[in-house]
């Protein structure tokens, strides 16, 4: 289970064997079923979790409706970052959509790892780099995209979650209500 992880990791950085063990050796695996959660608003999140196989999502309540902000899948990292990593409380739910396998680290080791590994800390360069790009593309989307264009978008970029993830959930993620992205399937398609 590990060799996705040591392939992510070293398809990034420039990495000798013998480090990247170390840094593997401080994961474990975690199976969580469909509906079972990672972390949850008000508790302490105390693990970061590379998605092995299976689709994730980061989601609260607002107002009487479930905002997505993100959906992880297979060969990404997912936490609750500013609770992981500032120890607040997590805002986020993150639950598994279907089954999944996640290898995980704990805090302790991150951050252990960090301190004592160079490769890491460049790894987790990168990571929060791409968090911060993405998060930032997404607020794009929302700005300056039409519906049809966020839909478009993902369909070019993760067009399987549409075949694993409920349409209401991929519809709160794009900012849309389950209607319009139904609309848009169905123009596309026509």
């Amino acid at each position: 289970m590990k060799s996705r992880l040591r392939t992510c990791i070293s398809d990034q950085i420039t990495i000798k064997p013998e480090v990247l063990d170390d840094i593997l050796i401080r994961f474990d695996p975690l199976h969580l079923d469909t509906g079972e959660f990672f972390t949850e608003p008000g508790k302490l999140c105390h693990k970061l979790a590379f998605i092995h196989s299976g689709v994730l999502r980061m989601f609260n309540h607002h107002e009487g409706r479930e905002i997505t902000l993100w959906m992880g899948s297979e060969n990404r990292f997912i936490t609750d970052l500013s609770s992981f990593n500032n120890q607040t409380p997590a805002k986020w739910y993150i639950e598994a959509v279907t089954p999944a396998k996640l290898l995980t680290i704990s805090r302790d080791d991150h951050f252990s790892l960090l301190e004592t590994n160079p490769k890491w800390l460049e790894f987790d360069n990168r990571l929060l780099t791409n968090a911060y790009t993405m998060l930032e593309e997404r607020m794009f989307a929302h700005l300056y995209m039409t519906a049809e264009e966020r839909y478009q978008k993902l369909m070019e970029h993760s067009p399987s979650l549409f075949n694993r993830v409920p349409l209401k959930q991929i519809a709160s993620m794009l900012g849309m209500t389950p209607e319009t992205l139904s609309r848009l399937r169905s123009k596309a398609t026509s």
